[in-house]
């Protein structure tokens, strides 16, 4: 799987979610290039969230809600996930 590709499955599962207003996908993939665990395939993904009713409860519950939604992929494309929610 590319990176673009990779990008569009994200924002669809994440915004077929209602409390989800807006998501914007940064692939921070190029920062780390030169680190030990870099794998080919795996991407480093920086997520921007809109979603008042996430804002509204606590980073645990946010980062788990997030997490379940991209399972498949954090297992198999995604090293490191970042989100940001606004």
């Amino acid at each position: 799987m590319n990176i673009n590709q990779l990008i569009e499955i994200i924002k669809k599962k994440i915004l077929s979610h209602d409390c989800i207003l807006k998501v914007e996908v940064e692939d921070k993939s190029y920062l780390h290039i030169n680190h030990k665990s870099n794998t080919k395939g795996k991407f480093h993904i920086l997520l921007h969230i809109k979603s008042p009713e996430l804002e509204k409860k606590n980073k645990l519950y946010s980062t788990r809600f997030i997490y379940k939604i991209l399972d498949y992929e954090l297992k198999n494309y995604i090293h490191s996930l970042q989100i940001k929610l606004t």
